[in-house]
């Protein structure tokens, strides 16, 4: 095993929450609510100053250990059009001013394309197409496997149609043995089958979530993902959304997350626009 290997904090250790500070006043219903369920939760909300967009997870650096922080470069292909570049927000100004230092890397990736175990990360290729020019596979593979400071690295087929690329609205680790994934069975055939061998590769445990997102008017909406929630050592926080599946998701939440609080938070405001609670968090472990 190499040598940098050691555990990377998880979601479930984090105790700390950070939201967009654009938040509040372009999300103002779904803000009430969330503000309210974390309160009953005991979950703390700090904001991040100066965010041109809230979408917090996907901009902000992922934290290895308690004082290691890794910020790679936030410049997704998706953003790149006139309308989209000024969403991205200064994230070495946002860092300064809360007191993080981080280990920059040029590497381009969105925090919400890193699901994580303790020494293990799961990422959707879109990496190596956002990397192209700069990094052949195999040495970005072993970059990232290096600055995570973890052993595996999984990689899953990027779902049709989903700009982003990531891979927490598709895959989440339970433990390190076993994750969540969605049920794709309404999927097209050649995707459904290229997802179900990677997850075999992977030689992971999986329990299937219910999806449904496609009562939704476009491929931009994420409403009926239930996967995109968040957790912290204080709760986790499952996303509904109206809809007959919300009460099977939520027992599927109690059945493989038994003993933990769970809550639930009504966000079709903000998976209208594309995200959900993993999206609009930066949780960390202070």
């Amino acid at each position: 095993m190499d040598n940098f290997f050691h555990f990377m904090i998880t979601d479930a250790q984090t105790n700390k929450l950070y939201l967009a500070d654009t938040l509040p006043a372009k999300y103002p219903t779904f803000y009430a609510a969330f503000e309210n369920v974390l309160n009953r939760c005991n979950i703390p909300i700090e904001l991040l100053p100066y965010t041109k967009d809230v979408w917090a997870v996907d901009y902000m650096p992922i934290q290895i250990d308690l004082k290691h922080f890794v910020r790679f470069t936030y410049s997704p292909q998706y953003l790149q059009s006139a309308k989209y570049r000024k969403t991205i927000s200064d994230v070495g100004l946002i860092c300064d001013t809360i007191g993080i230092n981080t280990t920059k890397s040029s590497i381009i990736l969105d925090g919400g394309n890193v699901t994580r175990a303790s020494d293990r990360v799961i990422m959707t290729d879109r990496i190596f197409s956002d990397n192209s020019t700069t990094y052949q596979p195999k040495q970005l593979i072993k970059e990232l496997k290096e600055l995570f400071q973890i052993s595996k690295l999984y990689l899953v087929p990027e779902q049709p149609n989903d700009f982003t690329g990531h891979s927490d609205g598709m895959i989440r680790f339970i433990n390190s043995d076993t994750i969540l994934i969605n049920d794709y069975s309404k999927e097209k055939k050649e995707f459904q089958r290229a997802f179900q061998i990677a997850i075999h590769n992977m030689g992971l445990n999986y329990v299937e979530l219910p999806y449904n997102p496609y009562q939704n008017l476009n491929y931009n909406q994420a409403n009926g993902d239930y996967i995109n929630y968040l957790q912290m050592e204080q709760a986790i926080i499952v996303p509904i959304f109206g809809i007959k599946e919300d009460e099977q998701a939520v027992r599927i939440f109690e059945q493989v997350f038994a003993g933990q609080t769970i809550a639930t938070v009504e966000s079709n405001e903000i998976a209208n626009d594309g995200g959900i609670l993993n999206c609009v968090t930066w949780n960390i472990q202070s």
